[in-house]
């Protein structure tokens, strides 16, 4: 058992506590309360730092860290044909697990404790997952081009339940990359497992013109009327959203998992986060892959949610600090049916450790603020999953020499980029 005393927590009700101790007895978290005795293995005096429920970056595509900063200031579509399409043709299962490997230590390292990951070669993330002792959630990413509906099933069939750091769920890339017979398959998928399905959606306004063209609906109502929505499920971006798409969100109990860093630098656009809130649907958070954003930060997507919400709505006081918290601690564990949503006692043991003793972190006057407004990666002092420690002060214990982990990385990025 680890007791970490002298330590703030950030409670099921998002409030901050004083002078708390939380033990993790295995997986899972044993004890919130005040000192009492007890018999550990390890005894971690956090000094007066507060411990927040990891977060949950609940859209990446983790194993494109081969192509941070190769494709950049191009719009989505050209982004997408033009240089990631092509240079995802070259990737081999072998270099997915290694580049998942480099995005797990940036995932820990900045106080991500679990992931809702969509990407090819589902293989690669499962094994990085085992050998790491990090926690995914897999989404299926099928379209016209990679991967089908049967495979998708066996998918599903495969990787839910062969460990508790793993799940599958079905989803696939998009609309426009999708065939509608293989949609309607998948859909056909949802209602014989009960289970929902995520993709992107709505995230640039060619894309739903370009529906609507092909369909004479938005994405989101042409999914609705396939049956894709029956059973819930996560839609990623969903920046350009009709009234009618608003409403079915809500009807069908979709989570729309916000990327504001991607967002904004593809030139997507702002998804109306104020409204979809106001209207009782459920926001989470992600960052989706490292080509597109280039970083793998929630620190950063949560300033942004916010800070973009504040210039969309002309109102400084839309989503505020708190509800941004939620949405990246406590909401994407729901997406990814992860019972990891909030620090009680009995939840799985993912944690992250934040330093207050930090000039960005001084003075305290309100430390939810100071961590959505001032906070950044060199505040994660250490990070638990699944009542592991994977990261602390500055050290990986993910079974990987970093420095080698990084030059494995550079040569394999360099081979494909110059593979004809």
């Amino acid at each position: 058992m680890i007791r970490f005393y002298n330590c703030k927590i950030l409670t099921d009700s998002f409030e901050i506590t004083k002078n708390k101790e939380l033990w993790v007895s295995g997986n899972r978290i044993g004890y919130i309360g005040d000192k009492k005795e007890g018999i550990f293995e390890r005894e971690i005096d956090c000094m007066g730092n507060v411990i927040i429920p990891g977060f949950k970056n609940a859209h990446t595509h983790s194993a494109m860290t081969f192509l941070r900063s190769y494709a950049d200031d191009l719009p989505l579509d050209r982004w997408l044909n033009e240089m990631i399409f092509p240079m995802e043709a070259r990737l081999s299962a072998d270099d997915a697990l290694c580049f998942s490997k480099l995005a797990i230590a940036e995932y820990v390292s900045g106080g991500i404790t679990s992931v809702f990951d969509m990407y090819l070669y589902p293989e690669a993330m499962a094994k990085a997952c085992l050998q790491t002792g990090f926690r995914a959630s897999l989404c299926g990413a099928v379209n016209n081009f990679v991967s089908s509906p049967e495979e998708l099933e066996r998918d599903f069939i495969k990787y839910n339940g062969i460990m508790d750091t793993l799940s599958f769920q079905l989803g696939f890339h998009a609309e426009y990359t999708t065939d509608i017979k293989i949609l309607e398959k998948i859909a056909a998928l949802s209602h014989k497992y009960n289970a929902p399905v995520s993709t992107h959606c709505a995230e640039t306004e060619k894309e739903v013109a370009e529906c609507k063209n092909r369909h004479g609906k938005s994405p989101v109502e042409l999914f609705n009327d396939i049956g894709l929505m029956d059973n819930g499920g996560s839609f990623f971006h969903c920046v350009h959203l009709s009234e009618r798409d608003i409403e079915l969100l809500r009807e069908k109990n979709i989570t729309v998992v916000t990327n504001p860093a991607s967002n904004c630098k593809l030139a997507s656009g702002t998804a109306p986060l104020t409204r979809l809130d106001r209207e009782g649907i459920r926001l989470a958070i992600g960052t989706d892959g490292p080509a597109s954003n280039n970083a793998l930060s929630m620190f950063r997507e949560m300033y942004l949610a916010t800070a973009l919400q504040k210039l969309q709505t002309e109102n400084a006081s839309a989503l505020v600090p708190e509800k941004v918290l939620e949405m990246a601690c406590r909401n994407g564990a729901y997406a990814m049916n992860t019972d990891n949503d909030c620090l009680k006692e009995g939840k799985l043991a993912d944690i992250a450790v934040i330093d207050l003793h930090k000039p960005n972190m001084q003075p305290v006057n309100n430390i939810v603020k100071n961590i959505v407004y001032s906070g950044g990666n060199e505040n994660i002092m250490l990070t638990m999953v699944n009542g592991k420690i994977l990261y602390e002060k500055g050290r990986f214990f993910i079974g990987e020499d970093i420095e080698e982990l990084y030059e494995e990385c550079r040569e394999r990025a360099e081979r494909i980029k110059n593979t004809d």
